[in-house]
C-alpha cells in the first residue's frame, strides 16, 4: 500500500476536489485502487492500494471501463477505511 494523502483523521485521507480514483477489479473479486490528485495531471499515482470501494457519497462521476470503473471527484471528499479490505469516499463539508 502506497499512500501519500494527506491525513485528515483516524483512518481518513484528504482526496482533492478533481482526484481520479481508477479501480481495476480482479478475477477472485478484489480491487486495486489507484488515486490520482487529478485526472489532467502528468504526474505519478498519489495512492495505491489493495481494496474493496463499497461506496462513494460524494459528488461524482463514474465511468465503467472493460476491467473496473474509474471515479472522477467533483468535490473535495475523504477516503475512508472501514476495515482492512474496504474503503468509502465521503463528502467533507469545508
Amino acid at each position: 500500500m502506497t499512500l501519500k494523502l494527506p491525513p485528515s483523521g483516524d483512518d481518513r485521507w484528504r482526496l482533492a476536489p478533481h482526484a481520479r480514483v481508477i479501480v481495476y477489479e480482479t478475477d477472485d473479486g478484489n480491487e486495486l485502487l489507484t488515486i490520482y490528485d487529478c485526472g489532467a495531471a502528468q504526474k505519478p499515482p498519489t495512492a495505491q492500494l489493495i481494496g474493496n470501494l463499497v461506496r462513494v457519497n460524494a459528488a461524482h462521476e463514474l465511468e465503467r471501463s472493460p476491467t473496473g470503473y474509474v471515479v472522477s471527484m467533483r468535490e473535495t471528499a475523504d477516503l475512508v477505511r472501514q476495515d482492512a479490505e474496504h474503503y468509502r469516499i465521503d463528502a467533507v463539508d469545508e
